[in-house]
């Protein structure tokens, strides 16, 4: 299998065919998605968030630091080089103004300081430190991996995300109840926002590479993004489709391949409506902190691929195996990752992915 930066002209080819195949329905197996490492490679404690750096941290010193952690990737399977600017989920919050915080492996907002949600306006700012910052980092990597990298958009976020990270979640609860009509502005305003900054980034790398991707592990030959709202967790299915539904159509529409990222329990009353959506073209389910693994969620996810759509999963070796076995491999696109004693999730080892790669090829599903 190839390193990260030896992927040749060939292995894009071979990759382009199969990920159009699996957004046509023309593929009869699952996706797999393995990035791994030999031991040691990094160190324990290696992030792939930009906002461990300084701001006065130069871009290209930046970009250095995760060059030497991508050339240390392996890729099996149907897995293609891409990187993006990680500043944490919904960073566009900071674009306009939102305080953002960083800890390790994690960032966050404080709410802004304003009088009322009526006080409140959304504009584009151009000398904005995040939105320049993240620009800087897109371009300089542009024009450092050119075509061999897939370099994808940052995560914007959702749109009534982003208005808890400016208003603060609880407060946000409130304003939907309090003032519906101005959350319903500031949506609006929000979503006009999150296509200008969408289509700002596009720019800067539709010539320097094949298709599109972002945070997640997609690959797509037009415009794609995985839209969320972690917020409507807390929100009824009446609520979701009428603060949170018009947004997610108006993104499908404007995007050739729009996925959808389904966090929690919390936000499976409003899969029907998700299901619906007749451009939206997949699912993501992350089951959340502490439930069951995917593997343990068959029925949802028959009832996601049952509805027409692509399912995509982070799952261990033996989890992506139990759904293969039990709905078949079409459809879905499994992101194989490890799993240590303290229950997180690393980067699989080599030695890991070889094992589950022989398997994998044994079961026909390769």
């Amino acid at each position: 299998m190839p390193k990260f930066f030896e992927f040749t002209d060939a292995d894009w080819t071979r990759t382009e065919q199969t990920w159009r195949a699996w957004w046509q329905g023309e593929l009869d197996r699952p996706l797999a998605f393995v990035e791994a490492r030999q031991p040691g490679a990094v160190e324990p404690d290696y992030t792939d968030f930009v906002t461990q750096f300084a701001p006065e941290t130069p871009v290209p010193q930046v970009i250095d630091f995760f060059q030497a952690g991508l050339a240390s990737l392996h890729l099996y399977g149907d897995t293609f080089p891409k990187w993006w600017p990680n500043a944490g989920p919904g960073v566009m919050a900071a674009f306009l103004g939102g305080d953002l915080q960083y800890a390790p492996g994690t960032t966050w907002f404080k709410p802004l300081d304003v009088s009322s949600v009526g006080a409140l306006r959304l504009a584009y700012q151009d000398d904005n430190f995040w939105w320049q910052r993240i620009q800087a980092l897109t371009r300089e990597a542009c024009e450092r991996w050119g075509g061999r990298v897939v370099i994808g958009h940052t995560d914007l976020g959702g749109t009534l995300d982003i208005l808890a990270s400016l208003r603060g979640s609880q407060q946000l609860l409130t304003d939907l109840y309090d003032t519906p009509g101005e959350i319903e502005r500031l949506r609006d305003e929000a979503d006009r926002l999150w296509l200008d900054y969408y289509a700002a980034l596009l720019g800067l790398v539709c010539d320097t590479q094949r298709g599109t991707s972002g945070w997640s592990p997609i690959w797509a030959p037009g415009t794609t993004y995985m839209l969320q709202c972690d917020f409507s967790y807390m929100i009824s299915p009446q609520m979701f489709e009428r603060f949170v539904l018009p947004s997610l159509a108006a993104c499908c529409e404007a995007l050739d391949y729009a996925f959808y990222h389904l966090d929690g329990k919390g936000e499976i009353p409003h899969l029907d409506q998700l299901l619906s959506l007749e451009r939206l073209r997949g699912i993501q389910w992350i089951p959340g902190d502490g439930a069951p693994p995917p593997e343990e969620w068959l029925p949802l996810l028959k009832r996601i691929r049952d509805g027409g759509k692509l399912c995509q999963v982070f799952v261990t070796a033996e989890g992506a195996l139990k759904i293969a076995r039990a709905l078949g491999g079409r459809g879905f696109l499994f992101y194989i990752w490890g799993e240590d004693a303290a229950g997180s999730h690393p980067t699989l080892t080599v030695p890991e992915a070889e094992k589950f790669w022989d398997t994998w090829q044994k079961e026909g599903l390769a």
